[in-house]
């Protein structure tokens, strides 16, 4: 049994890479703002202003889920929009590490993933602020990789749009689903439990000679025609 901190485990991928964990016989120490069920050692907390819980035991991963969907056009954009883009995205997955990292050495070997988007990899409109901020997740996703190799492995999953609370407004109506759907080669749009799989692989030892990659969970997009 393993034992692994998920940031935002409440909804969308986070509660479904709880409850894969969870049935696999891990413990999970979930961190939301919001309740969570009772199946983890659960803290609410805001990752940017509150205290962190403590790390008491060994954590043999990482996973920090929070992020944000902020379209707006480029000329409408405010520098309070990248700054709070930034610091869901990068400062609060930075003060996560930082806390989490002196138990995830205590374990001797750990597994950290953290979330990008496909709108890095692809030019997509609209999406200027979040672009920015996961760009950033991918480049400390790669210094840490290198930083913290050959007991800490950490990685990213950058997914297409995704079914989940965070993406409702983007397929609340049947043509808006559609619409998505019929962007992607795979003609779907991500499903939560698909994403949370690839994350679960990526904190076992299935996984354990890969490191510093961005995995692209999103249909196709980025590399099929």
């Amino acid at each position: 049994m393993a034992t692994y901190v998920i940031v935002g485990g409440s909804s969308g991928v986070g509660a479904a890479l709880v409850q894969l964990l969870v049935a696999d016989g891990h413990r999970v120490i979930n961190v939301s703002r919001r309740h969570v069920d009772e199946a983890t050692v659960s803290h609410m907390a805001n990752v940017l202003t509150d205290t962190l819980p403590p790390a008491d035991e060994p954590i043999h991963g990482v996973v920090y889920c929070p992020g944000s969907i902020n379209l707006k056009p480029f000329r409408g954009l405010k520098a309070d929009d990248f700054r709070n883009d930034f610091e869901i995205n990068v400062l609060g997955a930075t003060r996560v590490l930082q806390h989490y990292l002196p138990a995830m050495q205590q374990a001797g070997h750990a597994s950290v993933v953290l979330f990008s988007t496909v709108a890095v990899s692809v030019g997509m409109q609209f999406h200027a602020s979040v672009a920015a901020a996961k760009g950033a997740v991918e480049g400390v996703t790669r210094a840490l990789a290198a930083e913290w190799a050959p007991k800490i492995r950490v990685n990213c999953i950058a997914p297409s749009l995704t079914d989940t609370p965070l993406a409702a407004r983007l397929l609340d109506t049947d043509a808006k689903r559609t619409g998505a759907a019929e962007r992607h080669p795979l003609r779907a749009v991500g499903d939560a439990k698909d994403v949370a799989a690839l994350a679960a692989m990526l904190l076992s030892d299935h996984t354990k000679f890969v490191t510093g990659q961005v995995w692209h969970a999103d249909g196709g997009m980025t590399a099929v025609r």
